[in-house]
């Protein structure tokens, strides 16, 4: 396409930077420094806007970006003379649409001076734009007619990248003259100078973008592991989603913070970057922890739970009173109605028992002494088996067996059995046992597993025995163990240490290295209150019913006066309200209530 337009060189009044002059090379030269060194994508293009606008001496400019659909979005656009500027650092969006680079039919757009220099990689020169039949200038006069403005000379640069693909359209109007103070056409001189800022901002760009792109795939795998964490586990859902909510909140009030302890607390773009990712990581390691014990709602529950053999023996042991009445009753062996009342309290005690049994086996906050006893003198109640035990055994279970003796059948049992077969030893040396430099001081249990079902039964609290809980903690050793396999960039290094530190006490008392306070960053400090005030407030767990906002805050602050979690930054969470904007967006109504931060401020001493 010829453009018989376009401005001759040396035809032209001089305009922005003169012709041979080193001012404009060592512009160019600080330029390319400041671009290159900027790592906000609206910053930039906004840069290379105003800084060609400076260099060309124009009253107005866009910057359009080649988008994955073939089109030219409008990114910037700058006009000095109106005061008008859109997009960028303004927080004005742009509400033209693309420009399409190819119509309807497949066929290239050469109609608009923008989309054919995407199409060519030429540079357009135009002295007046109502004085060209090149091109369609519709837009830009309806443009002009609405706001009084008079576009003429335009002056349109492609942005190529290393392998020379156009990835945006640099489009300056309007060169001025300050000597006349009239617009002119822009000198052609100027063009290598616009040319070479061009490219350097192209190379700025793709830079930048693949960067953006890099980081998008990061957060998005990131995102992706904490969901399939989170879908693990239907009571755990959304727990690795909302903790990154309630950190960034809770460094967004230290940061603004302008009293008080926290109040030269400051993290930069990036340092807020690496707190977000460590957020989002924080419970990775839970990919590792099995997902009955995750999801192990009652205390007898493995991979399935365990009430129903034993409701299944209570049934055999009803069996067993029955037919021995019968039997009785056949031989003669004693007056019947005596018989027949033996058999009714019996079967009333196995029914009562197993009442009892089952409602033990639910999680509760206390088991009395009172309780153990009885669950011990229960299992003292047999029933015999008839078939061999160790068939249809999986090699696992096989292993665990065969070192033992096998009983003969028929053979009498007890109702409740903690065997030898239920303590499984470890497969391998688990990862804090002291030996592996990582520093972890974790008590370590003595089995991996313990499937006793009174040792289970007689869980004092919760539904999880020590073996259990142990899996559960294991998941912070993991993650650490995890993150630090990561090559991880030099601005998120300290990633590991912010997600490893959340069960980490004030006091030396947490897990897994018994840090203390002034061994922690305030980073993990604000996680440890985040992943806290979550577990208290969620909806989702098995165990327990929500708490309400109140009562979850109270329990924080018996923990802060204990010095399990950092009183500054508990004080800072109440006093700038972070607990009350995240709770109106995550919580259920019915959880939020009133709160008295004064009262929770002051603390009890312990």
């Amino acid at each position: 396409m010829t453009v018989p337009d376009a401005v001759a060189d040396g035809a032209a009044p001089m305009t922005g930077v003169p012709r041979g002059s080193t001012e404009g090379f060592e512009q160019l030269i600080r330029i390319g420094i400041a671009l290159s060194a900027e790592r906000n994508l609206g910053r930039l293009l906004e840069s290379i806007l105003i800084e060609a606008k400076t260099l060309s001496g124009a009253d107005g400019g866009t910057l359009y970006l080649r988008t994955e659909e073939n089109t030219l979005k409008f990114a910037i656009m700058r006009t000095d003379s109106l005061g008008y500027a859109l997009g960028g650092t303004t927080g004005r969006p742009i509400d033209f649409s693309p420009l399409p680079l190819f119509d309807a039919a497949g066929e290239e757009n050469h109609q608009n001076v923008a989309t054919h220099v995407a199409l060519t990689g030429n540079v357009i020169n135009i002295r007046d734009v109502y004085q060209t039949t090149n091109f369609d200038f519709t837009g830009t006069k309806a443009f002009d007619a609405g706001t009084g403005y008079r576009s003429r000379s335009f002056l349109t640069v492609p942005l190529k990248n290393h392998v020379e693909d156009v990835i945006g359209v640099l489009q300056l109007i309007n060169a001025q003259d300050p000597a006349a103070a009239a617009v002119v056409p822009f000198d052609s001189s100027i063009e290598p100078l616009i040319r070479a800022l061009a490219s350097q901002a192209a190379v700025a760009l793709d830079n930048q973008q693949l960067l953006d792109e890099q980081r998008r795939l990061l957060d998005s795998f990131i995102e992706l592991i904490a969901g399939a964490i989170d879908a693990k586990s239907p009571y755990t859902g959304g727990h690795c989603q909302r903790v990154p909510v309630l950190t960034d909140m809770l460094a967004q009030a230290a940061c603004d913070a302008s009293e008080g302890p926290l109040s030269g607390f400051c993290l930069s773009e990036e340092d807020r970057y690496e707190l977000h990712i460590a957020a989002w990581l924080h419970d990775c390691g839970k990919v590792t922890t099995p997902e009955y014990v995750v999801d192990k709602a009652t205390k007898l529950e493995t991979l399935h739970n365990r009430i129903h053999e034993i409701r299944t023996r209570f049934e055999v042991a009803k069996r067993d009173v029955e037919i021995d009445c019968l039997r009785a009753l056949l031989a003669g062996a004693g007056n019947p109605e005596e018989i027949e009342r033996r058999r009714v309290e019996k079967l009333a005690q196995l029914d009562e028992d197993f009442a009892f049994i089952a409602s033990r086996n639910i999680g509760g906050e206390a088991m009395s002494e009172a309780d153990a006893e009885r669950i011990h003198r229960i299992a003292q109640t047999t029933w015999t088996r008839t078939l061999d035990d160790r068939l249809g055994l999986s090699l696992r279970e096989r292993l665990r067996v065969e070192p033992l003796p096998a009983r003969p059948v028929p053979c009498t049992e007890h109702l409740l059995a903690d065997k030898a077969e239920h303590l499984v030893p470890w497969e391998r040396p688990p990862a804090d046992d002291g030996a592996n430099g990582h520093g972890f001081h974790m008590d370590i249990p003595r089995y991996q597993a313990n499937l006793g079902e009174i040792h289970n039964l007689n869980i004092a609290r919760g539904t999880l025995t020590e073996e259990e809980r142990y899996r559960i903690n294991d998941h912070i050793v993991q993650t650490i163990l995890m993150l630090k396999e990561l090559p991880f960039p030099r601005h998120l290094r300290r990633v590991p240490e912010y997600a490893g530190g959340h069960h980490e006490a004030m006091d030396g008392t947490g897990y897994p290295r018994g840090l203390v306070r002034e061994d922690m960053s305030v980073q993990a400090r604000m996680m440890a209150i985040a992943d806290i005030f979550e577990a208290l407030t969620a909806g989702d767990r098995p165990y327990k019913k929500a708490k309400t906002l109140s009562e979850s805050l109270r329990i924080m602050a018996r923990m802060r006066d204990e010095q399990k979690i950092d009183a500054d930054l508990f004080a800072l969470f109440l006093k700038a309200g972070v607990y009350r904007a995240y709770a109106e967006h995550h919580l259920m109504p019915d959880q939020l209530d009133e709160v008295d931060v004064e009262e929770l401020l002051r603390p009890v001493v312990v």
